[in-house]
């Protein structure tokens, strides 16, 4: 497919969310987005304030994570880290889906976490909603029933992985791009590291690359 460098880049979230991530390397991952213009820049809750005040008077939102990495905090935990993101700055959350409950079946429990941290946006229509499936750990049947109860809670985006397991796969695109239907964002993430692989997602169905390379996809592409 043909895509030009601007629009590949508004499509990429540019990621920092290893545990050992430093202040310089998120003053380094902000400088990158600026440089090459990203749509957006994912970086753990304790750094949003430094990625904001580096960002300020771009087009460069911030996206926090939320729940990192497993999802098993309880729903107002996860609500709280939301409500301090907003409030020091995140324009885009990434929160993780409670994975346990969902393979046990607690399909209300699912819901009721992630609308926790969709109704905090509520009053905000720029605020940005991505929900983590972590595909990895989950079956065909199960990501079906994921993606379900992700678009039944309102959230913007379902999501395939942290990276911690796994990574997006065009199946797993081409299925939640199936379940969701054309209207909700669909984020491929983890195991994203060159134009190749950031491409064919999209053709898969993808609409948000996130990856930790992308400026080696980006200069990747400035070279064809």
């Amino acid at each position: 497919m043909k895509i030009s460098r601007n629009q590949l880049a508004k499509m990429i979230d540019h990621t920092l969310i290893k545990p050992t991530a430093t202040k310089d390397q998120v003053i380094k991952l902000c400088e990158e987005a600026k440089r090459y213009n990203f749509g957006c820049v994912c970086v753990n809750s304790i750094y949003v304030s430094l990625a904001v005040q580096l960002l300020r008077g771009t087009d460069v939102k911030v996206s926090s994570t939320v729940g990192f990495p497993y999802g098993s905090t309880l729903p107002e935990v996860k609500a709280f880290e939301t409500k301090r993101s907003l409030e020091n700055g995140a324009q885009e959350i990434d929160m993780v889906m409670n994975i346990g409950a969902l393979k046990s079946r607690n399909y209300e429990t699912v819901k009721n976490d992630i609308e926790a941290v969709v109704n905090l946006k509520r009053s905000s229509d720029d605020v940005v909603v991505k929900v983590i499936i972590e595909t990895g750990y989950l079956t065909d049947e199960e990501k079906i029933i994921a993606c379900r109860l992700v678009k039944e809670a309102k959230a913007d985006f379902v999501k395939t992985s942290t990276g911690i397991v796994g990574g997006a796969t065009v199946g797993d695109i081409r299925l939640m791009r199936e379940i969701v239907g054309k209207n909700m964002g669909v984020k491929a993430a983890g195991g994203i590291r060159t134009l190749k692989q950031a491409l064919t997602m999209i053709e898969a169905g993808a609409n948000r690359i996130g990856t930790s390379t992308a400026v080696a996809i980006i200069e990747e592409i400035a070279e064809n």
